[in-house]
């Protein structure tokens, strides 16, 4: 009967009494407390994966956002590049008109130059022809008829130079 005074004996003994009490009484109570917290965790799995799922329809979507907006980004660039390309030559365009106006304009005012020069030329050149014509008419007519021919001469010659 020294195993009725051994503690360890007692032990095992009251444990094997609580395991039968868990078995026969609380095991349906453990066993609901456990598949309830098995469905907790299936149902924090399966909101986690469709969390995922989720997660990857949005990533799959900002793709195709980004993309559409790299090809919209290269139209806009593109559409730019033509735009200035244009500006460039309608710049071009009219600094070529600009440069032409200003060409002609230039003739214009040389011929117009040009003009007054050989009015001044030919005015000069009938002046010294007259005074020319009087000296050599002066010198050789006499005073009657130089006078006339000298006073006919000078006015026609003024006539046609006005």
């Amino acid at each position: 009967m020294a195993l009725l005074q051994d503690t360890n004996f007692w032990v095992l003994i009251s444990f094997i009494i609580f395991i039968g009490v868990f078995l026969k009484f609380g095991r349906a109570g453990a066993m609901a407390f456990l598949d309830n917290k098995i469905e907790k965790i299936r149902a924090e799995l399966n909101h986690a994966e469709s969390l995922r799922v989720e997660a990857q329809e949005l990533l799959a979507e900002y793709q195709r956002k980004h993309k559409d907006a790299m090809k919209e980004a290269e139209k806009i660039i593109a559409d730019a590049k033509k735009h200035s390309e244009n500006i460039r030559l309608q710049a071009e365009e009219d600094s070529k008109r600009t440069a032409e106006r200003r060409e002609a304009q230039l003739q214009e005012k040389l011929a117009r130059i040009e003009q007054n020069a050989r009015h001044e030329i030919e005015a000069y050149t009938a002046r010294i022809a007259v005074e020319a014509a009087r000296d050599v008419l002066s010198n050789k007519m006499d005073a009657k008829t130089d006078k006339q021919i000298i006073s006919n001469t000078l006015s026609n010659v003024s006539k046609a130079l006005n």
